[in-house]
């Protein structure tokens, strides 16, 4: 990594070096979404508000009973225009829940509109008792 010094006037010394790290990439600021949690007879809702993320910018993964949201926003200003204020910092989201063994994996659903991410977690139904058959080798 490269590193720029600089040198600056203070009162407490009259001069001093200051070691600065250039970035090699743009910072990127990682945001946590804020989630509501509501839950129904037979599915459990989650809603989180990610401003900025659309169907193509969100990616949803379940990996070892780990439901993982990652969000990529793009910042763009209107043709024509420079920012002179802002009260924002563009940034990605990451959110990460784990699941207990009463969620059906293989029908959980999700829909994105306006920045805010809804997933429909229904519930297993209880385990059903069967009868198992033994076979002689």
């Amino acid at each position: 990594m490269t590193q720029a010094t600089k040198t600056m006037q203070t009162k407490e010394s009259p001069t001093r070096e200051v070691v600065e790290a250039q970035e090699s990439r743009p910072r990127r600021w990682t945001y946590t979404p804020p989630a509501d949690v509501f839950e129904t007879d037979g599915t459990i809702e989650v809603v989180a508000d990610m401003p900025g993320v659309d169907e193509s910018s969100v990616e949803i993964t379940l990996e070892r009973n780990v439901l993982t949201l990652d969000g990529h926003t793009k910042v763009t200003a209107p043709k024509e225009m420079t920012p002179t204020y802002t009260e924002y910092e563009a940034g990605d989201y990451h959110r990460a829940f784990t699941l207990s063994d009463e969620i059906d994996r293989d029908h959980i659903k999700a829909t994105v509109k306006n920045g805010v991410l809804r997933l429909s977690l229904p519930k297993a139904g209880p385990a059903k008792a069967r009868h198992i058959e033994v076979h002689g080798e």
